[in-house]
Formats: C-alpha cells, sequence, structure tokens
C-alpha cells in the first residue's frame, strides 16, 4: 500500500512546498507545457497549414525550422542574461513574447508571416526554457529538488503524448488558426500565476558580454542550419558551410571568453567531470530520442506497412509512459545515485530499441507496443535523476548557465539524431529505418555508459 501511495504522491506537486511556490511550479508548468505542445501540434498539423496556405512541403517545412532555429541559437544567450537580470524576468518575458507570437501565429495570412511569427515563439520558448531547470532549483529544497525535474519531465511527456491528439481534435472543429490561438488563453493563465509567485534570483558581479552573445548565437544557428540542410538531403554544399561557419565561430568563442568568470559557452562547467558526463548521458539520450521518433513512422509504416493512425497509436505508449517513469525516478533520485538510475534507464531503451530494429516486417503490434513501452520506461527513468546531477553540479551562481546547457543538449541531441536519420536513408535506403534504430540503440548504450561513469567520479 505504502508503494502505492508513493507512486500517486509522485504525480503531483510536491505537498511540502508553500503555497507560494506550488503556484510558480504551476505557472513552470503550464509554460513548459505550451511550449512542447505547440511543436508536437505544429509538427503534426504541417500538412494541413501548407495546403491552407498553398505552399509546397519544402517550403513548409521552415514553420517548424524557424521556431527551432530560434529556439537554440538563444538559448544560452538568454540563460546568461537571465543569469545577469534574473530568470524571472527572462521568464516572464518570454512567456509574454510566446503569447504574442501566438496571436501573430494565429493571424498570420502567408508563409512569410508565419514563419516569422514563429521566429518570434521560438525566442518566446527559448527564454522559458533557458531558465526553466534554474527556477525549479530556486524552488525546491537540494534534497528533493529531483521531484520538481520528475514533475517537470511530467508535463513534457504528457504534452508530446497529447500533442497529435490535440492538432487532429482542433483541425476537425475549426481552421488551422486555432491551434495557435489556444495557447493564447492559457498564456495569459500561466503569466498571471508567473508574475505574482515567481521567485527571484541572487545577480552576480559580472556583466551580460552582447559580443559573446552575437558569437554564440551565429555559431548555434550556423550548426542548426547545417543539421537541418543534412537531414533534409538536398544541399550538402550549404550544410557543409553552416557546420564550418559553425566551428569557426565556436573556436572564436572559446578563444574570446577564456578566462571569463562566466562564460556564456560553459566551457568552466564542462570542465568537471560530474557536470560534463551529465551533458554528455543527455546528449546521447536526446539522440537516440531523435532517431527514434524520426526513423519510427517510415519504420512502421513502410517496413512493418502500418496505417498513419495505427502508427499514431503505436507510438504513444512511449511518450505517456515517459510521463509515468520521470516523477517516480525523480523519486527515487533521493535514494540510489543519478549515475546508477541513468545508467539503467538508458539500458533498459537500448534494449528497446535494439527489440523494435529486430522486429520481422510482420511483426506482433502487441510486441512493437511492449518496444515502446520499455523505451518509454527507460527514458523516463533516465530524465530526472540527470537533470539533478546536471544542476547540483554546478555552482549555484552557474545554475543558468547549467539550465541553458540542459535545454540546448535535449534540442541538439533531438537535431543530430534528426540528421543522421537522413544519413542512414541515404546509405541504407529501404533499411535506413531499421538502421537508424540501431544506431539509436548505439547511442543509448554510449549514455548508458557515461551516466555508469558518475559512479566513479567525484
Amino acid at each position: 500500500m505504502s508503494e502505492v501511495t508513493s507512486e500517486a504522491d509522485s504525480l503531483r506537486i510536491d505537498a511540502s512546498l508553500s503555497p507560494r511556490s506550488r503556484l510558480a511550479m504551476v505557472a513552470i508548468l503550464l509554460s513548459i507545457a505550451l511550449a512542447v505542445l505547440d511543436t508536437a501540434i505544429a509538427n503534426t498539423a504541417l500538412p494541413s497549414i501548407a495546403e491552407a496556405l498553398d505552399t509546397g512541403p519544402a517550403a513548409s517545412v521552415w514553420i517548424i525550422n524557424a521556431y527551432q532555429l530560434a529556439a537554440v541559437a538563444t538559448l544560452l544567450p538568454l540563460a546568461a542574461l537571465g543569469g545577469v537580470i534574473g530568470h524571472r524576468r527572462v521568464y516572464i518575458a518570454g512567456l509574454l513574447l510566446f503569447t504574442i507570437a501566438s496571436a501573430a501565429c494565429s493571424l498570420s495570412g502567408s508563409l512569410s508571416e508565419l514563419t516569422i511569427s514563429r521566429v518570434l515563439q521560438g525566442l518566446g520558448a527559448s527564454a522559458i526554457m533557458s531558465g526553466n531547470t534554474a527556477l525549479i532549483a530556486a524552488i525546491y529544497p537540494a534534497k528533493t529538488l529531483a521531484r520538481g525535474f520528475g514533475m517537470n519531465a511530467l508535463v513534457v511527456g504528457i504534452a508530446f503524448a497529447v500533442g497529435p491528439t490535440v492538432a487532429s481534435v482542433v483541425l476537425s472543429l475549426g481552421p488551422w488558426p486555432w491551434l495557435f490561438a489556444i495557447n493564447i488563453p492559457i498564456g495569459i493563465v500561466a503569466l498571471a500565476f508567473a508574475f505574482a509567485t515567481l521567485p527571484s534570483s541572487e545577480r552576480p558581479t559580472y556583466r551580460f558580454d552582447i559580443w559573446a552573445a552575437a558569437l554564440t548565437t551565429i555559431a548555434f544557428a550556423a550548426l542548426i542550419l547545417g543539421l537541418s540542410d543534412a537531414a533534409q538531403g538536398t544541399a550538402w554544399v550549404r550544410a557543409t558551410a553552416a557546420l564550418a561557419v559553425f566551428a569557426i565561430t565556436a573556436t572564436v568563442l572559446i578563444r574570446y571568453e577564456a578566462g571569463s568568470p562566466a562564460p556564456m559557452l560553459p566551457v568552466d562547467l564542462l570542465k568537471r567531470p560530474m557536470f560534463a558526463l551529465s551533458a554528455l548521458t543527455a546528449f546521447c539520450a536526446f539522440a537516440a530520442q531523435g532517431l527514434a521518433f524520426v526513423s519510427l513512422p517510415f519504420f512502421l509504416q513502410h517496413s512493418l506497412g502500418l496505417s498513419e493512425i495505427t502508427t499514431g497509436f503505436i507510438m504513444t505508449p512511449w511518450s505517456a509512459v515517459v510521463a509515468v517513469m520521470a516523477p517516480i525516478a525523480g523519486r527515487l533520485c533521493e535514494r540510489f545515485a543519478s549515475g546508477l538510475l541513468g545508467a539503467i534507464g538508458l539500458a533498459v531503451m537500448s534494449g528497446g530499441l535494439a527489440l523494435l530494429a529486430a522486429a520481422p516486417a510482420n511483426g506482433n503490434l502487441m510486441l512493437i507496443e511492449l518496444c515502446m513501452v520499455i523505451c518509454g520506461a527507460g527514458f523516463g527513468f533516465f530524465q530526472s535523476p540527470n537533470q539533478k546531477a546536471l544542476m547540483s553540479s554546478a555552482p549555484r551562481n552557474r545554475s543558468g548557465g547549467a539550465s541553458g546547457v540542459v535545454a540546448t543538449a535535449r534540442l541538439i541531441g533531438q537535431a543530430v539524431g534528426a540528421a543522421l536519420v537522413a544519413l542512414c536513408f541515404g546509405v541504407a535506403g529501404d533499411q535506413g529505418p531499421t538502421v537508424a534504430l540501431v544506431l539509436g540503440s548505439v547511442f543509448a548504450g554510449v549514455g548508458c555508459i557515461a551516466s555508469a561513469s558518475r559512479l566513479f567520479t567525484r
């Protein structure tokens, strides 16, 4: 009975928090749900939006790319800005911008207008994600911090799981602008809670470096452009040039920030073995997830011959189980080492992906569903402990940089995973989805080793 009670408690905001702190968590969870749900909805509804705007598939991809590029390119600069002027201010400004940009998206009458609005939306989402982890760390005491990250992962998992369904329901009731209009009332409620309850953070003595911010933005914008072109497989020269710009700009940035007490590209944090291993674990896990999520629709429809509707139902358990397992792992993290829990979770995920790749062409749907559950359970088991390890292994005055690394590792890992799927398709042809799943299993396995290495690291 006590075990059941413990698991039920892990699915709601910690009752030991003060009423103000609980309302602050509601604000954070609402805003994160907005950012994640919007991504899932836009991905699902892209064909409908493209048809309504009378644009081709290649051009319509920029509805997704614009959001992703703006979010990744500005994450670290906004995390650094939050460290200087306060994460609360940046967070509320980002939530306000996201809500206004959602209204602009719903009023867009052309692809160019929608793309510009999506850039603004991505910028707002970046401001939200850049300080999300740091604010949770400010709300929860150290001994129960993983519970806060578990709640965050729970909401992210649910948002990903229900995104396709929400998109389908909204499109069945009205035109595509409603997909963005539903963000407005939720954003207003989240803003009201955030303005009244989010905690203020300590102000450091260093200043915001505008040149470092410009270099960081250029570097990561070039990285996402390069990965996007590589994923589409249509502009390898442009992709190579963009990745070269990333490498050159990142090198210049590292040299420019040498000796800085709080570099925007957090090389100082990556010199800490525990932090570096936690960041590597996160990157590998999200790359594995990216490989799986992009390749699975092709695998299920082309390799196994399932319909689009069946594919949607088959993939739903992954995110749903992540939502259930993440807060449970957050509780367990109070008793067991993050390295151990992360290693177990990624080992399970690696095995689940390997089983999926080995599924026969006439595979049993129950077996495939079981593999989805296994992958989701493993991924959910890794996420909360790893976030706790990342934040607790950074100095308190560098919580902004650490929070930025958490979000950056997730987004870049997913982008790398998508690009590798395109490479697998180009190299292996019809066997591309299977090769991508095998590669995802390998990435999860490397993440498992990185996580286990933390058990022997001070």
